[in-house]
């Protein structure tokens, strides 16, 4: 039986620079947040994806969409094809290798977790502003 976790918004924010920082240490694409966000819809909620369909999921605009899929498709995490039953449409397709990179992603994730259940607790610092000049 799962157990549900708790976390804190600390632990939770250390889960996910650990991840984070697991994925610059590797020699695996470094993909900003709104491609992880379109890749993650892509593998994690039911076909079929369509260019407009990730846009409006995502609230993001079709060429911001189309600029994404372009470096996922670079890196073969993903793979567009035109729907022959609408030709206007565009479908975007899983990959083998965008698989391997989210169990890949996966098992970061879960080392991540372990690691920050371990961390000990302790008061948030308070956040400092910077001036930008």
């Amino acid at each position: 039986m799962d157990v549900p976790l708790k976390l804190s918004c600390d632990q939770a924010l250390d889960l996910w620079r650990l991840a984070i920082v697991e994925t610059v240490r590797r020699d695996i694409p470094d993909l900003s947040s709104r491609q992880m966000a379109l890749l993650l819809t892509v593998y994690r909620t039911p076909p079929p994806h369509t260019v407009r369909g990730l846009a409006q999921s995502l609230n993001i605009s079709k060429p911001a969409v189309t600029r994404a899929l372009d470096r996922l498709g670079d890196y073969g995490l993903l793979r567009r094809e035109v729907d022959e039953a609408d030709r206007r449409s565009v479908l975007v397709r899983r990959t083998e290798t965008g698989e391997t990179f989210l169990a890949d992603f996966g098992t970061l994730v879960r080392m991540a977790t372990a690691d920050a259940l371990m961390m000990p607790c302790s008061e948030p610092e308070p956040m400092v502003s910077r001036e930008v000049a």
